[in-house]
């Protein structure tokens, strides 16, 4: 059996980078999301470092990539606050009778690598690495609009 792109997907959060907003300078987080069995890529980027920002980022790439059933990150505390958030939100449609049954929302099943075993995320650790390269070349020096 087939399945979907990003069904199983590796995510880890990079930066920051600077960015202009107006005549001020703020710092920007990227979002790699990485398919375990092709290897594309999904970027997005974070205003913040926290979990609100990044179950955003989540939300963003479920509605363009599908709802995946696994994901796996390493232990960052951001990550683990949105698993949390992702299982009460489940669990909140599921007792919603008109949303479960018109949305059939699915738990995703989410995998932390285990403390201190960065090796354990090597795919998506050396895409960071590959955009981390582009986005030097591409964008230099120079400061990027926020948008």
């Amino acid at each position: 059996m087939v399945k979907a792109p990003f069904t199983h997907t590796g995510v880890d959060c990079f930066g920051p980078f600077i960015a202009k907003q107006g005549r001020k300078r703020v710092k920007r987080w990227g979002c790699l999301f990485t398919c375990l069995n092709s290897r594309a890529v999904h970027l997005e980027i974070l205003d913040r470092l926290d979990s609100d920002s990044f179950f955003n980022a989540i939300t963003r790439f479920s509605a363009r990539k599908g709802v995946p059933e696994r994901i796996r990150s390493d232990n960052g505390t951001n990550m683990i606050r949105a698993n949390k958030e992702l299982r009460a939100t489940a669990l909140s449609w599921e007792k919603n009778d008109k949303v479960h049954n018109s949305l059939l929302r699915k738990v995703i099943e989410w995998e932390f690598n285990l403390l201190h075993a960065s090796h354990m995320g090597g795919v998506w650790e050396r895409q960071i690495r590959t955009v981390r390269k582009v986005l030097q070349a591409i964008v230099g020096v120079q400061v990027v609009d926020d948008e």
